[in-house]
């Protein structure tokens, strides 16, 4: 018999995620989702090797890129051979931690199918449940990569500079855990827009391709800057994007000052609210226009 589902209110959703029941659903959650992934482990773990073959050719393509510039120091925008090849290192790993792929695309997939009613009837969390997906595909990833993460590093150990301090080091790791956060947030935000359109698959593309430049792990952000009109190179100063791989490597490799890793870092927080907030009330405000009719 047709119907409409309702959301289960926020009150009643959010209360359950404080009892020692919640806690072992959330456990729960969190557990069958690295089995999940370790089902076809040799299958993950050949994908994530395969990862690393492109810095081969970006040792080439950088080495013949700064060999044929016509450079007095040879450095182009403050980077040379080097740092490029080092930048390149950290934004892998920035990104490996920032990026979400199929989230966005699961989401909208699941409004439009209509999986997204389980979410709605029973007492576990839309969000709350993605994250633990995701946390738990990152936590098999790099037991899976950290090998090999620490084996290209020791290699290309001669393109790094010196150890950061300890301060700058901490100021790297937190940036890099809220790239982690931002990366979900923005693309949970995304995927919710299914609420409101039918197929989200263009959109998604074009958030792809702007990704890939404004965030940095092209090239750092400094080469696209200086092309740019200045009143667009400063507002995409303060982008999001830019905190999902070049800040986290720009912080690494001394590229900006104390005052400037400070103020992206607060930059970066103000982002990760924004999204979680925008996140949270695109899901509650969704839910309550959709309807799903069936059996």
């Amino acid at each position: 018999m047709p119907g409409s589902t309702n959301p289960t209110p926020m009150s009643a959703t959010l209360s359950t995620q404080t009892t020692p029941t919640a806690r072992s659903a959330w456990w729960t959650i969190f557990r069958t989702c690295i089995e999940e992934r370790l089902v076809y482990r040799g299958d993950f773990a050949l994908g994530t090797l395969m990862r690393f073959l492109p810095i081969v050719t970006q040792v080439f393509l950088w080495t013949a890129v700064f060999a044929s510039a016509k450079t007095g120091d040879g450095a182009i925008r403050g980077y040379t051979r080097d740092d490029v090849v080092a930048y390149y290192l950290l934004t892998m790993l920035g990104r490996a931690l920032s990026s979400m792929p199929g989230l966005a695309s699961g989401i909208a997939a699941q409004i439009r199918t209509g999986e997204i009613k389980k979410f709605m009837i029973q007492p576990i969390d839309l969000i709350g449940f993605c994250l633990a997906a995701r946390l738990a595909h990152k936590l098999v990833y790099y037991t899976v990569a950290i090998g090999p993460f620490a084996l290209v590093f020791w290699l290309c150990g001669d393109y790094f500079p010196e150890w950061p301090s300890a301060s700058r080091f901490a100021a790297f790791v937190l940036a890099l855990g809220m790239g982690f956060a931002l990366g979900f947030f923005l693309e949970a935000t995304l995927g919710m827009i299914g609420f409101w359109f039918l197929e989200v698959s263009s959109l998604l593309f074009v958030y792809m391709l702007f990704n890939f430049f404004f965030s940095g792990h092209m090239f750092p952000l400094e080469f696209l800057n200086g092309s740019l009109p200045k009143p667009l190179a400063a507002v995409l100063a303060y982008q999001p994007l830019q905190y999902l791989a070049y800040f986290p490597a720009a912080v690494y490799l001394g590229k900006l000052d104390d005052e400037a890793v400070l103020r992206g870092l607060a930059l970066q927080a103000g982002w990760v609210l924004f999204f979680f907030m925008t996140c949270r009330w695109s899901m509650h405000a969704g839910m309550k226009r959709y309807s799903g009719y069936g059996g």
